[in-house]
Order: C-alpha cells, then structure tokens, then sequence
C-alpha cells in the first residue's frame, strides 16, 4: 500500500513538474510562439479568457503549481494591456506586454539593499536590543550572508547613517535648534523616541522629528557596517543623514523629500525590477526603504527574518503597509526562487502591470501606422520617484 501511494505521488510530481517546465518553456521561448499557445481559437487576438489562461500559467509558484488568482486581478491587468479597448489583446498590445510585463516577470532583475547593518544599531549606542521590541541586531548578520552567497543579485547596495555631530536627531543637540510654537513638549522635558516640532529653517512650517540617542557619527566605529556582514564584490554605498537639519531614513531620500539620492537612477540604469529590503531597524529605516522603494515602481519584497527592529507594533504596521501596496513580506529561504523568476506570485505581476498602466497613461503610445494615439488612462497604485541628485564621490557612492 505505501509504494502504491508512493508510485502515484511520483507520477503526479512529474506531471506536475512536467507541467512547470513546459509552461516555462512557452513563456520563454519568444513572443509570437507564446501567443499562438494561448490564442486558442486562433483568431490573431487575445480574449479575456485566453488571457486568464495565459495568468495562470505566469502565476506559478516554484513547484510548478498555479497560485489562486482572482478574476479581478485578472480583469484589471487584461485592461491594462487592452490599450484601445476593443476587449481583445492584439498583437501590436501583446508585444508591449510581452516585452515589458511577461519577460520581467519570468526574468527578473534583482537589487538587494542591506540597511544600516552598523555597529551602532548592534551593540552601540542604540543597539536595538535596548528597544521596546528587545531584538538582536546582530540575528541579521547569517540570513543576509547567506542570500549574498547562495544568491546571484544583479546588484547589491548597502545603506549606512552617516550623520554629523551636530544631527537634529541627536536628543543631545536639541538645544541647539528651535523649536516650534506648536510642540508640546519642552527642550528640558524631551526624552529618547519623543517627537518633537522643530522650526529649522525658520520659517513657520513645523518639522516633525523623532530623538534618538547620538549615533552613527561620520567616521566613527559606530557608522562602520559590521566586521561579521559579508560585503559584495561591488556594491552600491548610500550614505545618508548627512544633512544635520534633515533625518533621512530612507536609502532613496530624506525624511521632508527635499534631497534625492541617485539610488533610484541607479538602480534604473541597472534595469532593476525587483528589490529585496532587509537590516536594521525594521520599522525605521528598512521601512522607510522599502515603502519609497514600492512608491518609486520596484516589485519590492520585506526580507522578515533578515530584519530587527525598535517596537513590535510598528513592525507590524510596516509589515501591513507593505502588503497593502503590492509590496511582500518574505523570508529569506523564499528569495532564491523568487529572485530566479520560479516562483511568480500574482501580486508582483499585479504590481508591475500597475505601474505599467502608470506609464501609459503618462505617454502618447504610437498606433500601427506611428502616428501618437490618445493614451489610456488605466488607474495604478502609488507615485514615480522624484529628480535624483547627483551622486557625490565615486559612483557607487551616494550621499544624502
């Protein structure tokens, strides 16, 4: 009895796999023999329904077995590349979606960005272990070691707080800066993880600032990554909190959006599609990353067990914004298939043709004959990243 229910699992596991390979097969082989496979009625275009067909099989996960994908989604996504509206895809509409929805999602390009893996946050002067949520920086260090040696990344960045001595984060310079008439809590009176109203520039409009004890001060054991993170082989540098009257939590730009880093452009030149977020502090800093990292268009996935972080309850709303937006919450042992285009799930597909739908409505898209025709107007999720400044230093240096 057990070999017979044996036998029957390998031969469903190979027609499984069999199944797999050969929708990978069709997806890849190129545009028009991907087309003829799903215009099952050979009519030269593309109904909903072979569209569905054609999802299905896109949304796979590792095994090969369809993930569950809801006609909505279905629904939005055939809009979006029904550019005219005539309830078919043809194939002028097909090869727009092949080339820039189809081949990303079997192929992805992939950044990993490693935030602030520093001294500071481990064992410093704000080691998140004195937090409320009492995490261990240093737990970080083997699951992103191990991407970065299991894990082909087309790039790899890390973030590192780079901050003056003179930081508006600092609760020990908060003399030093006015405050707002409107905040509540006096300079004498403020503690760690207030937030107070600052007038920095003084001109009436209140700046809203979190304090945190001094830390990762330029060129200090504490703003250097930790001697145990596994460095790639060229990486991208984003030093960032180098403005002292602006924080800057993100890797993409500071806390008001007044200064840019070129990470954005960067990452773009690359050909980046998908973006792997983990480090330090979860609800911080990885945070801020990888919610302007979903705004700026990046199918962008949390890396849970390769992230800490300062308060439980704002680890879990981040965790809720992110899904909210497209974005996944993962773990480490998820990203290798995800990252080789193996695993599709139809939330990343979901989200790619969002801000393709963004696109087309921004541009004039080009008819049969090459003349502009009106663009749709198809709705999408999110907003496109702003101007980047220039990169300071070497190239794959970039300063905020």
């Amino acid at each position: 009895s057990y070999y017979y229910v044996y036998w029957w699992w390998c031969i469903a596991r190979h027609i499984q796999l069999s199944v797999a390979s050969l929708t990978t097969t069709v997806l890849s082989a190129g545009m028009d023999t991907c087309f003829k496979a799903f215009d099952k009625d050979e009519d030269g275009f593309l109904n909903q329904s072979e569209f569905s067909a054609l999802c299905r099989a896109l949304f796979r996960n590792e095994c090969g077995k369809p993930y569950t994908v809801e006609p909505e989604m279905i629904t939005k996504i055939f809009q979006i590349f029904d550019k005219n509206k005539d309830n078919v895809i043809d194939k002028e509409e097909f090869r727009f979606c092949w080339q820039r929805w189809i081949k990303q999602v079997v192929r992805p390009v992939t950044a990993l960005v490693v935030v602030d893996v520093q001294n500071d946050f481990i064992s410093g002067s704000l080691a998140i272990k004195d937090c409320p949520a009492q995490h261990k920086g240093e737990e970080v260090i083997p699951p992103i070691n191990k991407m970065l040696e299991e894990i082909r990344f087309d790039t790899v960045a890390y973030t590192l707080d780079w901050h003056p001595a003179d930081h508006v984060s600092f609760i020990d310079n908060i003399s030093k800066r006015t405050l707002h008439k409107d905040c509540k809590i006096k300079a004498a009176d403020a503690a760690v993880y207030d937030v107070m109203l600052f007038d920095v520039f003084g001109d009436g409009k209140a700046m809203a600032q979190k304090m945190w004890p001094r830390h990762c001060v330029q060129n200090t054991w504490g703003s250097q990554l930790h001697d145990d993170l596994k460095l790639h082989e060229d990486p991208i540098l984003i030093y960032k909190g180098i403005n002292p009257d602006v924080d800057s939590y993100s890797a993409f730009w500071d806390n008001n959006k007044i200064n840019y880093t070129s990470l954005d452009e960067s990452l773009k030149k690359r050909g980046v599609t998908d973006v792997f977020v983990c480090g330090i502090a979860y609800d911080v800093c990885v945070a801020a990353t990888a919610n302007h990292a979903i705004e700026a268009g990046y199918r962008t996935m949390l890396v849970d067990d390769a992230s800490r972080g300062v308060c439980t309850q704002d680890i879990n709303s981040t965790q809720q914004q992110v899904l909210d937006t497209h974005g996944m919450v993962i773990h480490s042992n998820q990203v290798k298939s995800l990252a080789s285009g193996r695993d599709r799930p139809p939330v990343l597909g979901y989200k790619l043709a969002l801000e393709l739908a963004k696109e087309l409505a921004n541009k004039p898209i080009l008819n049969t004959q090459g003349t502009a025709a009106a663009a749709s107007t198809a709705a999408g999720a999110g907003a496109g990243a702003g101007p980047a400044t220039a990169a300071a230093g070497a190239t794959n240096k970039i300063k905020v």
